[in-house]
């Protein structure tokens, strides 16, 4: 993205807080008309206050040097409120937007991306730009209108003196643009780097066990001093880019300062208009310039450095969300799924994980699919849930084509239980609740109960208004399973899918959960996605998948009798387990 393309962005996003951006441009306004006011009032000192008789009362001075610290306070303090102001709700507005983008991504950018740099985006990045808004653009402004007053009153004065001062402006413009490009480019490389930071830190906190287990202690150091050095080292580069245009300006000051000098002296020999009192009041306007001036040539380094961290934020908030072209909005599903001649990879370079595939599943009817490692199982699933959409063949849900239906209303029809069980740091019952704004407590303990949670439930302090810590940190892992497989049980839905729903189940535990999840697949049709044969037993029908095709199809003991694949498969597990 262009510079213009994103402060058009900007403005845009502040557009609903103008009337307080105003505001805070007249603060502004009344700041910078205050700056040549002081310089006069020392001229008027010094020209009319130092004779026989002072053409002024004494208190006049005092007073008026008071007015206009009192003005310029007053205007100061309401600028920098209503800019703030403005300034926190376009940080809000921006993490607002990136996160409801995050919510609708497809699943492929989460392959895609690592979680540090989102995260970095979402928090460091966002905080970048309102920065460079806050210190860059509205430095500009600010110091803008003080330049701009302040050399009005300076033309007034004297014009030949102010053209002096003035003539190595364009160089300096022309330095700021020459390191423009620079630190652009650096700043980039330095937010590549923060977000792989990011990512260490992330990964060495959730990994922490890992870690302590296998000694990994060493190399997350060396990982992450890896990125600290290269982190310092773009650092002293930004720096360097940075801070070099600021002692070439004051050069450029210096000399500017210096011709003044030379030149008003020169005027007051030939008896020019030059007065002692509007001498000092040029020096003293000229001075209170510089700072303005310095700022200005500063503020390179933040605009740079946000409009790299813009261009992230702006490409999360743009970034492509799910495909949701459809119409069609189902109350509820009776349960019939059927796949006609599907096929999917998930990149060029890898071979299909399905090929050619086409299935019916009767509503209420219980399959379960099985096989080695990569033979599509869990492709399957993510097919069925639409995490991934086949780019030839059709899925229909009650004889409608997946495309047809809007997301939201497939969704409302699907439960999932996966091995990877995903808890939020949340109440017990929120989190078996999931996803509704009132929860009903009647369904609540229903769930609880067919879920084998009510011991649970009771051993913890408040129950089920107990929090649960991050990822359900403060339960078992067999809980933790129970509790994902409640948060099915709450939403009723006519779909279930079970990704090894009982793989982290104690025998116990297992088979009490076993006997819940027989009960919650009445009715339903559900997919099993099985690595443990033995609780599939007694699926309506068992599918064996190898290499992205259905090779074998049929009840458990047809499939035992059959001889093949299932039968191996079954015969080496069994052994496993005797």
């Amino acid at each position: 993205m262009t510079n213009k393309e994103i402060t058009r962005r900007l403005i845009q996003m502040m557009k609903p807080y103008r009337n307080r951006f105003y505001l805070s441009f007249l603060g502004m306004v009344g700041t910078a008309l205050t700056e040549p006011m002081f310089p006069r009032v020392l001229g008027v000192l010094f020209d009319d206050g130092f004779g026989h008789k002072p053409g002024f009362q004494v208190w006049t001075i005092p007073a008026a040097i008071i007015a206009i610290f009192v003005m310029r306070g007053l205007c100061t303090f309401s600028s920098a409120y209503f800019s703030n102001w403005v300034i926190s709700r376009l940080l809000n507005d921006l993490r607002r937007a990136m996160f409801d983008r995050l919510l609708r991504l497809p699943v492929a950018r989460f392959h895609e991306e690592s979680t540090g740099a989102i995260l970095n985006t979402m928090i460091a990045e966002a905080r970048q730009v309102v920065e460079m808004v806050t210190n860059a653009f509205l430095s500009i402004v600010r110091d803008g209108l003080v330049v701009l007053g302040l050399l009005s009153y300076l033309l007034y004065l004297n014009w030949r003196l102010t053209l002096v001062a003035f003539i190595l402006v364009p160089a300096s413009a022309l330095l700021v643009r020459l390191s423009s490009g620079r630190l652009r480019r650096l700043n980039r490389e330095n937010q590549r780097i923060t977000e792989e930071m990011t990512q260490v830190v992330e990964e060495a906190a959730r990994g922490h066990q890992v870690i302590r287990v296998f000694a990994g202690e060493t190399y997350e150091k060396n990982r992450f001093e890896k990125r600290s050095q290269a982190l310092l080292g773009f650092s002293r580069r930004i720096t360097v880019a940075a801070a070099s245009t600021v002692p070439i300006s004051q050069l450029m000051s210096a000399l500017a300062v210096s011709g003044v000098i030379v030149l008003a002296l020169q005027q007051a020999q030939n008896a020019d208009s030059v007065t002692a009192g509007s001498f000092i009041a040029f020096i003293s306007s000229m001075l209170m310039i510089l700072a303005p001036m310095k700022r200005l040539a500063e503020v390179n380094g933040p605009i740079q450095r946000g409009m790299a961290a813009a261009e992230s934020v702006f490409g999360l908030i743009d970034a492509k969300t799910e495909d949701d072209p459809g119409t069609v909005t189902l109350q509820r599903a009776k349960g019939e799924l059927r796949l006609e001649h599907v096929a999917f990879r998930y990149n060029e370079q890898n071979p299909h994980a399905l090929v050619d595939t086409s299935l019916t599943i009767a509503a209420g009817e219980t399959v379960a699919l099985v096989g080695v490692s990569g033979g599509g199982k869990s492709t399957l699933g993510n097919l069925v849930t639409r995490f991934d959409a086949p780019p030839s063949g059709q899925i229909y849900l009650d004889g409608i084509a997946y495309p047809d239906l809007t997301l939201a209303s497939l969704r409302q029809q699907i439960a999932m239980v996966s091995q990877n069980v995903v808890l939020f740091d949340d109440t017990l019952a929120a989190n078996i609740a999931y996803g509704v704004a009132e929860i009903d407590q009647t369904r609540l303990e229903n769930a609880v109960r067919a879920a084998h949670l009510t011991e649970v439930v009771n051993n913890l302090p408040q129950g089920l208004q107990s929090p649960i810590g991050e990822n359900g940190m403060r339960l078992s892992g067999g809980q933790r399973q129970r509790v994902a497989i409640a948060r099915a049980i709450y939403k009723d839905a006519p779909l279930l899918i079970l990704d090894e729903a009982t793989s982290a189940l104690d025998t116990e535990s297992e088979r009490a959960v076993q006997a819940a999840l027989d009960e919650l697949m009445q009715g339903r049709t559900t997919l099993v996605i099985a690595h443990r044969l033995s609780t599939i037993e007694r699926a309506d029908r068992i599918l064996v998948l190898e290499q992205g095709r259905i090779v074998e199809s049929g009840r458990h003991d047809a499939l035992l009798a059959q001889g093949g694949i299932y039968a191996n498969l079954y015969h080496l597990q069994f052994a496993k387990e005797s």
